[in-house]
């Protein structure tokens, strides 16, 4: 299925029949495709890249597809490395190993930090950190496989 360029998203690299390798839900997403292109809030001498997710209800493409910033897209996969590697280290710690915890860390981004936490306000935080680490654990393989992608992908980037 073609990702639509009529809309205010101006594609241009684009990865369609995405829904064919979307992680557990593959052959059975509504997400038809990535794209990278022009942001559909540019103004007047202003322009932004974008990502965008396209999402298809089998009628029509969805509101509900998503257009995010590079920069956000990069802070996202930044949060996940972090959070896995929280995951993965769970077993080893307990919470007097985490000195500020419900803060996990703070990585240094623009002359700030993103702050990676524990949501505290979620009345069901214990349940909820078993049930994300066991889902973690069962998509191990997927994510493991984009992030050796990624890994290679850096790593070239280097050079």
């Amino acid at each position: 299925m073609n990702i639509p360029t009529e809309l205010k998203h101006k594609p241009v690299i684009v990865s369609e029949d995405y829904d064919k390798i979307d992680g557990r839900s593959a052959y059975n997403s509504d997400a038809k495709g990535l794209s990278l292109g022009l942001a559909q809030w540019n103004e007047r001498g202003k322009v932004d890249i974008s990502a965008k997710v396209w999402r298809y209800t089998g009628e029509k493409w969805s509101r509900q597809s998503e257009e995010l910033p590079l920069h956000r897209v990069l802070d996202l996969a930044i949060l996940i490395c972090k959070t896995r590697k929280v995951f993965r280290e769970r077993y080893h710690k307990n919470e007097r190993d985490y000195p500020k915890y419900p803060l996990l860390d703070r990585i240094g981004l623009q002359g700030g930090a993103m702050n990676v936490s524990v949501c505290e306000a979620n009345p069901q935080i214990v349940g909820d950190m078993d049930l994300f680490e066991a889902t973690l654990a069962k998509d191990d393989e997927i994510i493991s496989e984009r992030l050796n992608v990624l890994s290679g992908l850096l790593k070239e980037l280097e050079a």
